[in-house]
């Protein structure tokens, strides 16, 4: 909303967001969102990003898109935030190196790999939030703390066994639209493809939960993730990754 510049220091001022972060509401045994509320956030991040990827003058790639970095005001509609690791990029321009940050779950692999980010990881991350909303799972942990199998692999084995419903958060008590279910699902599985390739962009994955679009035909198993990255990508002439600022959980 404004800035000021104070006995030395550069700040910020924001809209104040008395719902807090998506993460309090999703992984709390108390505040339960329900499903209409929790659509209209998916919705209302994929728009974000949208902006941020094309309606922008540049192109700007956020890196650390995630739960706790999605705010909600007081009619509970989202707002990216955390720009720390944000990078700006002109539009013709492909993945730029620009080391290795963000949070573990929500990073693709090809970013990892690479370190270059691009709007396919950003699209990833989004996945993997999607599928958050819906299940009420954390992307690490969807079963139980000592599990190792992550979010993405463990609703992508339920949607090849065609009964996506099963992964729906229980605190909605089954009180939920079936189609927008297995749509987020669907679309939560498509951006977080393990081949970046795959991966539609956030115009599309918008058109299809707006039943603009029909849903992706998606293998029945989750894909191994890819490491043969194209030139694009990764040129043997530069590093790999210039730096690594990686946080564990939120």
């Amino acid at each position: 909303m404004g800035w000021c510049h104070e006995r030395g220091e550069f700040l910020l001022v924001y809209e104040f967001m008395p719902n807090g972060s998506l993460d309090a509401h999703l992984f709390s045994k108390s505040n339960h969102l329900t499903w209409a509320v929790r659509y209209k956030i998916a919705l209302g991040i994929a728009t974000a990003l949208l902006y941020l990827h094309e309606e922008w003058e540049k192109c700007v790639i956020h890196r650390d898109i995630k739960s706790s970095n999605v705010m909600l005001d007081s009619g509970f509609n989202a707002k990216l935030g955390d720009f720390g690791l944000a990078r700006l990029m002109d539009h013709e321009l492909g993945p730029q190196t620009t080391g290795l940050a963000g949070t573990l779950g929500y990073l693709a692999p090809e970013y990892i790999r690479t370190g270059k980010a691009s709007k396919e990881s950003d699209v990833f991350s989004f996945g993997v939030v999607a599928l958050e909303i819906a299940c009420g799972k954390k992307s690490a942990n969807p079963m139980e703390e000592e599990s190792q199998i992550g979010l993405v692999e463990w609703v992508w084995d339920i949607y090849g066994r065609g009964n996506l419903v099963s992964a729906v958060d229980e605190k909605l008590l089954l009180d939920f639209d079936v189609n927008q279910v297995e749509c987020l699902m669907t679309v939560g599985l498509w951006c977080a493809h393990p081949d970046h390739s795959r991966r539609p962009s956030v115009r599309q994955a918008i058109q299809v939960l707006h039943f603009e679009s029909k849903l992706p035909d998606l293998p029945p198993k989750m894909p191994v993730p890819l490491y043969h990255v194209p030139g694009a990508l990764l040129s043997s002439s530069e590093p790999s990754i210039t730096s690594t600022s990686l946080q564990i959980g939120r």
